[in-house]
């Protein structure tokens, strides 16, 4: 089967592509490192299969996501590279183009984003560009699918376009020509592409070493680079060797560019040039973030998300309820059975799919700050306040993204090129208050503090910010520090999120948190009831001789420094750490409160104002869900680190939630 590589570097419009040619749906966001691990789809044609590859600026790689693309590249053989390119970013996009070319398979080019080169008065003549390169090129706009189908007709036989992919070999000067030649003279004749490997050898990239070094004596190896980059800086005033090769490269594409691209219009300010001297400014950066936030809550909870909960409980709670009701009295159900449907699954499960419109909501505008292009400046606007804390601010778009779940955030710190800044974001994203705690929020908000909703949403997320920052600024000083920090991220222009991209974003962020509903909390509120339901007495136990009163009871006294100290709080913390959202379905069947009014009325019995606030606080920072604690794992490959992570904010959300409640009683709240 035919297989394509897809490449490009980050945000030209891989994902959109892949999607388009795949008719498949892949996470797309207007934002560097979206793809994070490689991505397979069948062809539309069904004549081969598509391979996303994540963004990279070169095969070198710096961090883990560009790393993927390397050893694809050295361990896989695909039939064509197609190389995604943003045509108003020509001359840097082009650096990994002929990187590309040097690897010996055909290569199509896709020209992405010809609308926006034409919007800033790039004119460029195609034909001609394809000529001097040597590969066939093809205009396109993934987001709109213009020029996809001609694309992939190119790619099904690219020897047969005007310009076959057969591209002569760049000249890199007599020194390392002569370098490359004797390096290849030793590979074993099995071992292709020689030439490439010669040349990212020389260029540093430490998977090709490692490759390398299975054939060729690793002591030979490295004074042989030592010899080259000698000669190298020998003949030109100092210069190292992969300086050396990218200057030779950039030569290269400026005779590509010099007569195939031209500018019909000067430059002038540009829209997102303007927008971004507000959101990006130095005083006005932070401010405006936080009030694009308060935004968000207030459509989320005031103004859209709530009343549409509202809707949601009264038809759970009334006419479901009801009917299921009929249809087990008409089955002659057991009363076991009967309670177990109407007060464990409908009480449980309903109990968190009511939230369903407050976390869509959340979604659709966390989707549309990625797609708008509004993700990067944000990450920007903090680089410096992170920069203070031994973190940059590329570590805050995991932390964004953690906004709607930890898990692909803490996936998301693999774009981040130091080892010790890609361990502190994994550890810190958690921390992040993600949609599952959102139901949690809903509850207590929509009781105790229902004129302020969004203020102490807003609150709680900034909470889990700043106790990040304080601890990344204690953890980086005792982490020994690798390398210098680096900052590099795509600023793209902005652009207005497509509605077929927002909501199709919106849905496969949204429908974890249903399916999750229809399964683990499904089953994770079924074990509670039946918890809630038995005892040592036997079945059918009132709740405060139950099992889950016995659970519960056990760390109630802990908690009571804290506002807390029922054992009902503790019961639903301990259910909790499977996924936040069990919190809510545990209260449900605790109080026996079957609607989201009745949920409420019963919790004002057992927390004030203040306490319900301290509970939120230890919610959101206390032990990451089973699923987090799992990513965790997988991404650091330690158990010390995994439960280090656990440890530790369990340690934290209890100090927080203890300050919160004692200091609240000082200054006299309640």
């Amino acid at each position: 089967m035919l297989s394509i590589a897809l490449t490009g570097n980050p945000n030209t419009g891989k994902t959109s592509l892949f999607n388009m040619l795949t008719d498949s749906y892949e996470y797309v966001g207007n934002w560097a490192g979206v793809t994070i691990e490689k991505k397979v789809g069948v062809l539309n044609n069904k004549q081969g299969q598509l391979v996303d590859l994540p963004g990279i600026y070169s095969l070198s790689p710096l961090s883990r996501d560009e790393g993927v693309t390397t050893l694809y590249l050295l361990e896989e053989s695909p039939s064509l590279l197609l190389n995604v390119v943003d045509a108003s970013q020509l001359t840097r996009n082009l650096h990994l183009t002929v990187q590309l070319l040097e690897y010996g398979k055909p290569v199509v080019l896709a020209l992405n984003m010809i609308d926006v080169a034409k919007n800033r008065g790039l004119e460029i003549d195609v034909e001609l560009l394809a000529q001097k390169i040597g590969i066939p090129i093809i205009p396109v706009i993934a987001r709109s699918g213009y020029g996809c189908d001609k694309l992939l007709q190119t790619a099904m036989n690219p020897l047969d376009s005007a310009h076959p992919s057969h591209p002569e070999p760049f000249d890199y000067g007599t020194i390392l020509e002569t370098a490359i030649a004797k390096l290849e003279e030793r590979l074993p004749e099995n071992v292709e592409p020689k030439r490439w490997l010669a040349l990212q050898f020389f260029e540093g990239n430490i998977p090709v070493l490692q490759m390398l070094r299975q054939y060729i004596d690793p002591v030979w190896l490295q004074a042989f680079y030592s010899e080259t980059e000698e000669r190298i800086r020998a003949a030109f005033d100092g210069k190292k060797l992969p300086d050396f090769i990218r200057d030779q490269r950039a030569a290269i594409i400026d005779e590509w560019l010099q007569s195939a691209v031209r500018e019909s219009k000067t430059a002038q300010i540009t829209l997102s040039e303007r927008i971004d001297a507000v959101v990006m400014n130095k005083y006005l950066g932070i401010p405006v973030f936080l009030a694009f936030m308060y935004f968000t809550f207030k459509l989320t909870f005031d103004w859209i998300g709530t009343p549409l909960s509202d809707l949601l409980d009264s038809l759970l709670n009334g006419p479901i309820r009801d009917s299921l009701n009929i249809l087990l009295d008409k089955a002659d159900a057991a009363a076991f059975i009967k309670a177990l449907i109407l007060d464990g699954i409908v009480g449980g499960v309903g109990g968190v799919l009511v939230f369903v419109p407050q976390i869509f909501m959340l979604f659709l505008i966390i989707s549309f700050i990625e797609d708008s292009g509004y993700m990067a400046r944000i990450a920007t606007v903090m680089d410096k306040l992170l920069e203070g804390v031994g973190l940059n601010g590329k570590a805050f778009i995991p932390m964004i993204i953690g906004f709607g779940c930890n898990v692909p955030g803490i996936m998301a710190a693999r774009t981040i090129e130091q080892p010790k800044e890609r361990l502190l974001t994994i550890l810190l994203t958690p921390l992040m208050s993600c949609s599952a705690r959102l139901s949690v929020y809903s509850l207590f908000v929509g009781t105790f503090f229902k004129s302020n909703q969004a203020l102490i949403v807003l609150s709680l997320y900034v909470l889990g910010v700043v106790v990040a920052l304080l601890l990344a600024f204690i953890f980086s000083r005792t982490l020994e520090k690798e390398e210098e920090s680096m900052f590099i991220v795509e600023m793209p222009p902005y652009r207005i999120p497509q509605w077929r991209s927002l909501s199709r974003s919106t849905w496969e962020k949204g429908k974890g948190f249903v399916r999750k509903a229809g399964t683990f909390i499904f089953g994770g509120s079924v074990v509670i009831w039946l918890l809630g339901y038995t005892g040592f007495q036997g079945w059918d136990v009132p709740m405060n001789e139950s099992f889950l009163q016995t659970i519960g009871s056990i760390i109630a006294p802990i908690m009571a420094p804290l506002g807390f100290g029922n054992w009902q709080a503790g019961a639903a913390l301990i259910t909790g750490f499977l996924a936040k959202e069990v919190v809510v379905s545990t209260m449900g069947i605790i109080y026996a409160a079957p609607t989201q009014a009745g949920l409420e009325g019963a919790i004002t019995h057992f927390f004030t104002p203040l306490q319900a606030y301290s509970f939120m606080a230890f919610i959101l920072l206390y032990v990451p869900c089973l699923a987090t604690v799992g990513v965790i794992r997988k991404e650091t490959k330690s158990a010390k680190w995994t439960w280090f992570s656990v440890g530790y904010a369990l340690i934290v959300a209890y100090i927080i939630a203890f300050i919160i409640y004692r200091g609240g009683l000082l200054l006299g709240f309640h």
